[in-house]
């Protein structure tokens, strides 16, 4: 399973997904100097776009053996990863004056960027396999 290198970068991508689901998003400074702190599963957006992202990244490396299923499972997860990127920096740009924000905020932009790396490899190696397996077919032909 781990013999291809996109299956690693879909395990990565994967790792930071569930990592959100125990890291803290914001703080926020209160007036007396205490510390506030926002986790990702306190909000049920945040929260429903991590389950989704996080199902998305494990069937992608599920599905390492059918090269193509794994290609549009990335691009799939690519995109769910991408929206809730979208959806963490409205909420960043809404709230940078009164909040400290997490450097996990950007690991659903990280993980996009592994799915589409993985999904172009997957495709790679489904075109060479085509290719070998219709030259093996024309040498017996002839």
């Amino acid at each position: 399973m781990w013999q291809r290198i996109q299956t690693l970068y879909l395990g990565i991508a994967t790792a930071l997904m569930f990592s959100m689901f125990f890291c803290t998003f914001a703080t926020i400074a209160g007036p007396d100097g205490a510390e506030i702190t926002i986790r990702y599963s306190e909000k049920l957006s945040y929260l429903s776009l991590m389950i989704m992202t996080f199902i998305a990244h494990v069937a992608a490396v599920a599905s390492f053996k059918a090269f193509f299923l794994q290609a549009r499972v990335c691009v799939i997860a690519a995109l769910l990863a991408l929206g809730f990127q979208i959806w963490l920096a409205i909420d960043i740009f809404i709230n940078r004056g009164e909040m400290s924000f997490s450097i996990t905020a950007l690991f659903p932009l990280a993980a996009a960027f592994l799915d589409i790396i993985s999904a172009k490899k997957s495709m790679v190696d489904e075109m060479t396999v085509q290719a070998v397996k219709s030259a093996r077919k024309a040498r017996k032909n002839r």
